[in-house]
């Protein structure tokens, strides 16, 4: 919500997702300098959006020597969820050492706060295992976003008390590795996302937004073989449960 192509676009952006339903909405910070405007944007949308900072693994080379305390203050401000945080073994240039500190210390904060987890996991999945077996369970939870991993790790990773959100690339019909995930998923672990501006669903041109949420709950349906009706009150359900305590009270 706070990338700069989308900013001119942001009131009907929100109204077209509203009018397809989506009502709250989980805002990712990924580095320092997108902090402060996530934060703008929950005092500007304070019912619609619940903010999440962290520091992704595309952006740990630019960190401050304060980026952890500043972290801290952001988590201390508002109401809010660590992430997106995780480890990306895909990028051409990584240390992998300094990905997984920087990951850990963001784990160590959510604990301390008791804060959900987004995390983000590319070309790690063994890693991501072994460090979760080293900390132990999330206590608040957490969500791998978009998720790309197999349906053979779910079992493994859902015993983090960690969730499973499928995001727009899950509409290409040649996704057959995301759907056979989908399907291993357990019922009360699924959440849905679009990882807006990117990753477009099928059929779609410009940039991605909430409002196609609606594409993502559409094919959920289709390859579960359940009713959009009941994929959007589960994935509420789930949501609520991992999320919830950060929403502001009150109408949407």
């Amino acid at each position: 919500m706070q990338d700069e192509r989308i900013k001119g676009d942001l009131g009907p952006l929100m109204r077209r997702a509203k009018d397809k339903g989506v009502c709250r909405l989980v805002c990712c910070g990924s580095g320092e300098e997108d902090w402060e405007a996530v934060a703008a944007l929950k005092a500007q949308y304070p019912c619609e959006i619940i903010p999440s900072f962290g520091l992704h693994p595309w952006y740990i080379k630019d960190r401050s020597p304060r980026w952890l305390e500043n972290l801290e203050e952001f988590l201390k401000r508002l109401p809010s969820g660590v992430g997106e945080i995780g480890l990306d073994h895909g990028l051409k240039d990584f240390d992998e050492q300094d990905q997984g500190e920087v990951f850990l210390a963001q784990l160590a904060l959510a604990r301390t706060y008791r804060r959900p987890v987004s995390i983000h996991c590319r070309r790690a999945w063994d890693v991501l295992l072994d460090v979760l077996m080293d900390f132990g369970p999330l206590d608040a939870g957490g969500v791998i976003h978009s998720y790309s991993g197999s349906a053979e790790m779910i079992p493994a990773l859902q015993a983090y008390r960690l969730y499973f959100s499928f995001s727009c690339s899950i509409t290409h019909p040649g996704h057959a590795r995301g759907r056979r995930a989908l399907q291993a998923v357990p019922r009360d672990r699924l959440l849905i996302e679009t990882d807006s501006p990117d990753i477009l669903p099928a059929g779609s041109a410009g940039l991605n937004e909430p409002s196609h949420l609606l594409l993502v709950a559409q094919t959920v349906s289709e390859v579960l073989g359940v009713t959009l009706e009941d994929v959007a009150a589960l994935t509420t359900a789930n949501a609520t449960a991992l999320f919830g305590s950060l929403a502001a009270p009150g109408p949407i």
